[in-house]
């Protein structure tokens, strides 16, 4: 069985999400992502990555995988037939890798890790009001479409719709982007994408108390 450290609402969730839509069964292992501890043994999350990040994947054979897009490509290949990631002779296969790397890089990483980590207000704000532009090319994209790639959801749909649902706490409206409210909706109606969503937040709300 595949195990998946995660830590609720970081950007594991999409690697959550996408475990349940393909109905693969996991081993969920919860870490708290501040002090690297994972919670149920206390262990050295250290030990499990030297990254110290979120997600890991551990492959049956014991072979640990990290850094989202690779995490979500590999469990869209585990399952072909229900195409989470187009066949390497699509051109498709293209147009996901470009996505995948995009809500990497210039909405995960490039804004919603600084609006939750800097300490400075100011590079905060500054982190909020570059994201407009990286957005709102999600947004054009989506205007008169269901999903980034292609015509069905894919793992790429899984990362944006987790990037989308933290954009709020990191002081940035999606009601700014119509295309993006409607596209999260429809996200979020989908049974393993919501009961995904929903076992985290639970989670989440308890770790907080």
């Amino acid at each position: 069985m595949l195990q998946l450290y995660f830590s609720p609402m970081a950007c594991s969730l999409a690697s959550r999400i996408a475990l349940m839509e393909a109905g693969i069964e996991a081993r969920y292992t919860q870490v708290n992502i501040r002090d690297k501890k994972v919670v149920e043994d206390g262990g050295d999350f250290w030990a499990v990555s030297a990254k110290g990040a979120v997600p890991v994947l551990v492959q049956e054979d014991g072979e640990r995988l990290t850094e989202n897009v690779a995490v979500l490509q590999y469990i869209a290949d585990l399952k072909p037939e229900l195409r989470l990631a187009p066949p390497p002779d699509d051109a498709d296969r293209y147009r996901l890798q470009e996505w995948l790397s995009f809500v990497g890089t210039e909405i995960h990483k490039a804004f919603l890790f600084p609006t939750f980590w800097y300490k400075d207000d100011a590079a905060k704000a500054a982190a909020r009001e570059r994201i407009g532009k990286s957005v709102s090319v999600a947004a054009t994209h989506l205007a008169g479409r269901q999903y980034l790639v292609g015509d069905g959801f894919t793992v790429a749909d899984a990362y944006l719709a987790w990037s989308l649902l933290l954009l709020g706490r990191g002081g940035v409206d999606v009601a700014n982007w119509p295309s993006l409210v409607d596209y999260l909706a429809r996200m979020q109606a989908r049974p393993q994408a919501k009961a995904a969503i929903d076992q985290e937040m639970e989670l989440w709300k308890k770790a907080r108390g």
